[in-house]
Order: structure tokens, then C-alpha cells, then sequence
């Protein structure tokens, strides 16, 4: 059935197409704005371009690419004081990286996705790249959805899994069958854990931050090569991620942050 609101059609392709955006800080094409919304690439061009007439975007037409605009800068500086959680977390990021020396990560819940908010180098010189800021995962898919998914209540974990179909876009792992399996280990052991389900070779732990409501509403994560999750270091990295999914989980509930 057709959404009755009016423009909501506009303001859906709108949502897509700078969520696209935002997810490539080095620019992205026009043809691959199209292919990855779904949109043609002449909606896809006349959209970016609408969008870069008010500084939502912005485009360099020697490299065609388009970038994130200033307006959106502005806006997302007036929307801070309220949304802004980044800096209950920053120092566990960091901690994790130093301690770890992987990559690590904190991401926030937005409806049935994860989107990175936070992401911190380790010392490794092998890292993985599938996760940085601004990057979208479905609930479920990656160790930080899966984290958050699995603290879900059992209907709303139900209800998510009837209508997802990750397993057209993510493969058979991501079926629904698995991805109950991984949640019941993940509530057994308190982390979740991705074992090079996006890309081969990259292995990701994470664990849930629950909101004053004890809702998981973000997780700290860490992504790093297959050697460096061996089963013997997985304890000492999930210890590590709930030890500090709990410190900044007592920082959000002393503040007044929303959770989605």
C-alpha cells in the first residue's frame, strides 16, 4: 500500500540517498549512490544535485564525487547538545584500542540498523576496514548489532528476524535460524562475536550499552584479522568489552541522553 503522506516518497529517497553519502567520507559517484538506494541513476543525480543547491551535499566535479555539505555540519552541531552521546564513549574506545591494539568502535541504534559513530585505530599494523564512521549495518549483521539485537526482547527479536530476510543480502549465515543461534551464545557468554561473516578474514567482538529504560541502545566493538580472535583470546576481549560497555552504560544513565 501506498504511503498516504504526502512527499514521504521524496523525503524516504532523500533519507537514502544521504545515508549513502555519509557512508563514504572519500566521496561517492552518482552510479553508485543509484546502485546502492535502489534508484536510477538519473533520480540518484537529481536528487544529489537538489540536495547540493541547499548545502545539504556537496560535489567535486573533478573527481565526480559527491560529499556530505555544510548545512548538514550546522545542523548537526545544533542537534549535539541534545543526540551528541560520542563523548560518554570516547574514552572507552580508546582504552579498548590501546589495551587491544584492534580497531574499536562505538555504534548506535537507529530503528532496525547499527550506524558507526566512533571508530579508534589500534596499534595493529593489520586492520580491517569494513567498519568506520557513518557506516550501516541491519541489526543482527556485525558483532555490534548482533550485540545489541540479542537484548532485545524475545517478540521484538521475533518480530525483526519474520521480516528482515537478511540471509537475500548478507548470504545463509544471516539466516534466520543463525542468527538465533549466534544470540543464544551471545546471551550465554555477555558478546557477540562476527567470525569473518561480512568479509573473509575479519573477525569482530562487541557488547551491548543499555539506556537508563536498560534498553541495548548502543555497543562497543572491536574488528580485527582472524589471528587476532583466536578462541583462547576471546574471553580476554569479551571480558575487556563488557567491563567497558558497563562503565559507559553508568556514564549515558548519569547524563540525559535520548536513546535512539
Amino acid at each position: 500500500m501506498a504511503d498516504p503522506t504526502p512527499g514521504a516518497q521524496v523525503v524516504s529517497r532523500v533519507s537514502r540517498v544521504l545515508k549513502v553519502v555519509a557512508e563514504h567520507p572519500g566521496g561517492v559517484s552518482a552510479a553508485a549512490v543509484a546502485h546502492a538506494t535502489g534508484l536510477t541513476r538519473p533520480t540518484a543525480h537529481r536528487l544529489l544535485t537538489s540536495l547540493a543547491a541547499e548545502g545539504f551535499v556537496d560535489h567535486d566535479p573533478g573527481a565526480a564525487r559527491w560529499f556530505l555539505g555544510p548545512e548538514l555540519y550546522l545542523l548537526g552541531s545544533l542537534a549535539a547538545d541534545r543526540y551528541d552521546v560520542t563523548e560518554a564513549a570516547r574514552e572507552s574506545v580508546r582504552a579498548l584500542a590501546a589495551e587491544t591494539g584492534e580497531c574499536a568502535f562505538f555504534s548506535a541504534r537507529r530503528g532496525s540498523e547499527t550506524v558507526c559513530l566512533v571508530r579508534e585505530e589500534g596499534s595493529f599494523p593489520i586492520r580491517s576496514f569494513v567498519l568506520s564512521e557513518g557506516v550501516r549495518f541491519p541489526l543482527g549483521v556485525a558483532s555490534a548489532g548482533l550485540a545489541i539485537l540479542s537484548y532485545l526482547a524475545d517478540d521484538e527479536i521475533d518480530a525483526y528476524l519474520d521480516g528482515a530476510a537478511l540471509e537475500e543480502r548478507w548470504g545463509p549465515q544471516h539466516s534466520a535460524g543463525a542468527v538465533r543461534e549466534r544470540i543464544a551464545l551471545t546471551r550465554e557468554t555477555g558478546y557477540a562475536v562476527n567470525p569473518a561473516l561480512i568479509l573473509e578474514g575479519s573477525w569482530g567482538m562487541g557488547a551491548a550499552v543499555f539506556d537508563a529504560a536498560g534498553r541495548p541502545a548502543w555497543a562497543l566493538s572491536l574488528t580485527g584479522v582472524e589471528s587476532r580472535f583466536r578462541p583462547d583470546r576471546q574471553a580476554e576481549l569479551g571480558r575487556l568489552l563488557l567491563d567497558h560497555a558497563h562503565r559507559v552504560t553508568a556514564r549515558l544513565r548519569d547524563g540525559s541522553h535520548p536513546s535512539r
